[in-house]
């Protein structure tokens, strides 16, 4: 998400972030194909030269596969059929977009949209895709030991994923619930590899508004002084690549580590510097003085 953001802010054109798992096949309740240009159009401030030349960004795109277990003879109105409804767009047509969103009605006056011009950029996690790529290798896991080691799961076996995410190919995506035809309108396809702990680490330091500012501004605030150690913040970034949830453990980590120390502060009759390091991060060390904590009376 944040690269398609950044690629428009350089390239200086509207930009417009959709969900893919609120869409629904035109006559079901949900929202339709075309208010994904709306929200482009919004962004271009209905602006509707600059909206054409604009990048919409799908999320989600791999919630709308086919269901192949689904043996009813219901349609599947928010999977093979949004992928249908998306085929036209990907390619190039002139839509019809309602002004206010919503239900499409006779009576409305329409907005017409050339989207031959739009870059299309679509984003998933596609869980699962792992091991149709493994079967397709023919390295797949068999035995007792092999639930055991998945369940486990280490830092190593993230790095094979990766690896095998590598080898995508439009087969595997067919295979997993896309329809050939919306691969076809998609021919770049490219796996992201997940970050390290030196570009969590950075994450944690190098922005304006990182968390390690953040936590030295509320010490300041208390007239004491943090900082961190080198070790320390690479011990952050471990856990939170432990987690695998990317960027978005640091936050966690951050404040399991933080919250109680946070909540002391103000108690400390002495308030100096406070140096986080490996230790108190591994909860080996406390970040004061035993006999300086306050006691905690419980009434």
């Amino acid at each position: 998400t944040l690269i398609a953001k950044t690629l428009a802010k350089f390239l200086n054109v509207p930009f417009a972030i959709t969900d893919a798992t609120t869409l629904t096949e035109a006559g079901y309740v949900g929202e339709d194909v075309e208010n994904i240009l709306l929200r482009l159009l919004q962004a271009a401030e209905y602006d509707l030269e600059s909206a054409q030349r604009g990048i919409i960004y799908i999320d989600e795109i791999d919630k709308i596969g086919k269901t192949n277990q689904n043996v009813s003879i219901t349609r599947d109105v928010s999977g093979e059929g949004v992928q249908q409804s998306l085929l036209k767009l990907l390619e190039g047509t002139v839509a019809n977009i309602p002004p206010q969103g919503g239900r499409k009605h006779p009576e409305q006056q329409y907005i017409q949209m050339d989207t031959s011009q739009i870059l299309f950029l679509c984003g998933g996690t596609f869980s699962g895709l792992t091991d149709i790529i493994q079967k397709r290798l023919g390295r797949q896991k068999i035995g007792f030991n092999a639930e055991r080691e998945q369940a486990q799961g280490s830092l190593s076996d993230m790095a094979k994923k990766e690896e095998f995410l590598m080898k995508v190919s439009p087969a595997d995506l067919v295979h997993y619930g896309m329809i050939p035809e919306l691969i076809g309108r998609l021919p770049l396809i490219t796996s992201l590899t997940s970050l390290d702990a030196k570009a969590l680490v950075r994450i944690i330091t190098e922005p304006k508004n990182a968390l390690v500012k953040q936590y030295c501004k509320f010490f300041e605030m208390e007239n004491a002084e943090l900082e961190f150690t080198e070790e320390a913040l690479l011990a952050i970034a471990e856990k939170g690549l432990k987690r695998d949830t990317g960027a978005r453990a640091l936050r966690g980590v951050m404040e399991e580590l933080m919250l109680d120390v946070m909540y002391d502060l103000p108690d400390q009759k002495k308030k100096g510097k406070y140096t986080v390091d490996r230790d108190v991060v591994e909860g080996k060390a406390s970040l004061f003085n035993s006999k300086e904590l306050p006691k905690k009376e419980i009434a």
